[in-house]
């Protein structure tokens, strides 16, 4: 479907009242996408499609991003910061207005929810590509959308939820609302700000932490409780509205893989709908909840009903929130409708009729998506950060046998990932998506796993690794899913680390790239340990994460390679190929294929990975192979360390402890915020601590945030004369 590209104004005239707004039928012939990343990127390839022009505008910290070279046209908003940039109202309009832009779609997060942008838009004659301003009045506060749906037939958690309850009303209510319950913050979103309380004398302290949380990230403490469902499922239901009164669904997605609140896997259809005798009757009445809730703020556009189900009895469904906007997971549904819902996005804010009737709403296979994130989920999910150093996010284009073609062809990665493109920790930390389909949900969950095995990027610590865990676990497989599923899983998990063969492939690259034309060139300026009657061992020394040292002696005699890593038996070795971004390679009989990666500085890092797992080695000079093994021997193995680091570049948040207090092992310092995560940082020992930050500091990665200082009482006084004697 593509609309003709003849300029027709159009007309916002949305009012507080939940009524939808009249618009005139048409089209735009240029769109504003105030917004970044992968979904900046998506939406304007369908605007290409349909033959209008698209927008971009950029932060100081996105002018080399991949959505501004996508756009037509890219118009600068200002400093990296969100409130300096893509949070700034005035600063979209005014993009709007040097650009000719008739209308802005917000794509998700940032100002996709904010009724005051809305409001802004339309004093300012430019069309938000969104519902109505009621609709989104209604639906973000969840505490009036409780209460405004129940009057229309969708069920609600057990709870309280009234505007602003003090913590003693809520105090006084926890016990009739039962427990383990939860306190949500009424402004929050994705999960943030929510605590989960298991019995009534935790809730006080809970509460002060609850309205801190929700102060900071939201600006409005206001909370309420929910009864917490035990082994909850996460079901949302995706709803598209006119504004002529029609009204449809395009089924469900399951959302139930999250970790701390947010979704990490998402599909379509639901396997607990899939699994059951009448999935196809849960299904209508599910979605036809969802549609009440849309028609009762006449909604507008694409949106999504979320519910929580409980797996125990999949036949009660409870409302939670609605998202007034497309979701980061809306590609799942386009798969497995064929229905581009940023296409229908415009086409309603341009005035169009729905012309999808339910009745032509036929949900065809399954999909799943994997959200890629920068972060290190053996450490706690902690955000990474870095410049991308190779790149290979492969699709069906890339395919050069005929089976590989159909499964490719199967697979859509929305990205906004460039070759040395520098990831911060100024925005969220995704990075991008992958989405497979298939005949059914093993067959898109095998597509799905052989796509992340072949998507590569290196440069920055991904989670790709642990995606593919987690979607080969046997309950995923099963489709035994619950909300809390990752946690428990993350402790067992058996994550791959540097061995061997990879420290092989890092030094054979670079031992080919220092050799590669010493047969052409001058002997005695080639680094690679030519001597009288031959050469000897070339060597490379890489630091790996923790601290440990490993060096590669690379020997040719007679045209024969050997590689042995720290002084162990020498291997045979043969180089099958190389390019600047690859390396194979036979070894012990069986041919490894590398993808590779070299860092900025004079190769002083090196990123070497396959199968979607990948590590970055530091290449040492002798100098610092010594400085760090003589730091390792003057360190008891097993010490705890009492300086107290940032793990990652970011702001100090909260400081929990002051200068010079008593403190005991394990208890919480600090916390840091990048990437909107926040990281608390913990004493490793007893003593007294010393800070050297502050709420509000910078600070960078491994910066020295506290030191703890340990009493000499604290030691160990009660050595025996035999253990002196040793």
């Amino acid at each position: 479907m593509t609309l003709p590209t003849t300029a027709v104004t159009t007309t916002a005239a949305a009012t507080a009242e939940t009524s939808g707004p009249a618009v005139e039928a048409g089209t735009f012939s240029a769109v504003l996408v105030a917004n970044r990343g992968e979904i900046a990127c998506r939406v304007i390839r369908t605007l290409q499609e349909m033959g209008i022009r698209s927008i971009a505008v950029y932060s100081d910290a996105d002018k080399d991003a991949k959505h501004v070279a996508l756009a037509d046209t890219a118009v600068a908003i200002g400093g990296k910061a969100p409130a300096d940039s893509y949070l700034k109202i005035d600063a979209i309009i005014d993009a709007c207005r040097r650009s000719g832009a008739e209308a802005v779609h917000p794509g998700y997060g940032f100002l996709s929810e904010n009724v005051e942008f809305a409001k802004a838009l339309d004093a300012a004659g430019i069309r938000f590509i969104g519902p109505g301003i009621g609709a989104i009045e209604v639906m973000g506060d969840k505490i009036r959308s409780k209460n405004h749906v129940m009057a229309y037939d969708v069920p609600c958690v057990p709870g309280i939820a009234k505007p602003g309850l003090t913590d003693q009303e809520l105090l006084e209510a926890a016990p009739g609302v039962g427990f383990p319950l939860l306190i949500k913050p009424s402004a929050g979103g994705g999960g943030k700000g929510m605590h989960v309380v298991e019995r009534l004398e935790d809730m006080a302290s809970t509460l002060i932490t609850a309205r801190r949380v929700a102060a900071s990230a939201f600006g409005d403490d206001t909370l309420f409780l929910e009864r917490l469902i035990r082994a909850p499922r996460h079901i949302e239901v995706q709803v598209l509205a006119d504004n002529h009164g029609n009204v449809i669904h395009l089924g469900e997605r399951e959302c139930s893989l999250q970790r701390r609140h947010q979704k990490v896997i998402e599909e379509a259809p639901s396997a607990l709908f899939e699994s059951l005798p009448d999935g196809a009757a849960q299904r209508a009445r599910i979605g036809e909840a969802a549609c009440n809730a849309a028609r009762s703020v006449n909604y507008s556009g694409a949106g999504t009903v979320e519910f929580l189900v409980s797996d125990d009895h999949p036949d009660e469904f409870f409302f939670m929130e609605m998202n007034t906007r497309l979701q980061v997971e809306h590609p799942v549904t386009e798969m497995v409708t064929g229905v581009d819902l940023v296409e229908w996005q415009v086409r309603i804010a341009a005035g169009e009729v729905l012309t999808v009737a339910q009745s032509d709403v036929v949900l065809k296979g399954h999909a799943v998506e994997a959200r890629v994130y920068a972060e290190v989920p053996e450490r706690n999910f902690m955000p990474s950060m870095g410049r991308i150093v190779a790149l290979a996010e492969q699709g069906a284009a890339d395919a050069t046998v005929s089976g590989q073609q159909q499964a490719r062809a199967n697979v859509r990665i929305d990205s906004a990932m460039r070759h040395n493109l520098e990831i911060t920790g100024d925005y969220d930390p995704m990075l991008a998506k992958v989405i497979a389909w298939g005949e059914d949900r093993a067959a898109a969950l095998d597509t799905l796993d052989a796509a992340l095995g072949r998507y590569t990027l290196m440069g920055v610590d991904t989670n790709v690794e642990y995606l593919r865990l987690l979607i080969n676990d046997p309950d995923v497989r099963a489709g035994r899913l619950d909300t809390g599923l990752i946690e428990r899983r993350l402790p067992s998990m058996q994550f791959r680390h540097v061995g061997p063969t990879e420290l092989i492939a890092a030094a054979l690259t670079l031992w080919l790239n220092r050799t590669g034309s010493a047969l052409a060139g001058d002997a005695w300026k080639v680094p690679d340990s030519w001597r009288i009657g031959g050469r000897g061992a070339w060597t490379a020394t890489f630091g790996i994460s923790g601290g440990e040292v490993d060096t590669v002696a690379i020997t040719e005699q007679d045209g024969t390679l050997t590689a042995a890593v720290d002084g162990g038996n020498a291997v045979p070795v043969r180089v099958a190929h190389h390019s600047g971004n690859s390396i194979a390679f036979e070894l012990d009989g069986g041919l490894v294929i590398f993808a590779v990666g070299v860092g900025p500085g004079a190769a002083r890092e090196i990123h070497v990975g396959n199968d979607g797992w990948s590590c970055k080695l530091e290449v040492l000079n002798r100098a610092e192979r010594l400085r760090r093994m003589l730091a390792g021997i003057q360190r008891d193995e097993g010490a705890a360390d009492p300086e107290v680091r940032s793990p990652m570049p970011g702001t100090v948040v909260s400081v929990s402890v002051t200068d010079g207090q008593s403190v005991e092992e394990g208890q919480a310092l600090l916390a840091v915020e990048a990437m909107k995560m926040e990281h608390q940082l913990v004493a490793s020992v007893a003593g007294t601590v010393h800070l050297t930050s502050k709420p509000g500091d910078l600070v960078k990665a491994d910066q020295v945030l506290a030191t703890i200082h340990v009493d000499s009482t604290s030691t160990d006084e009660t050595s025996t004369d035999e253990e002196v004697q040793r």
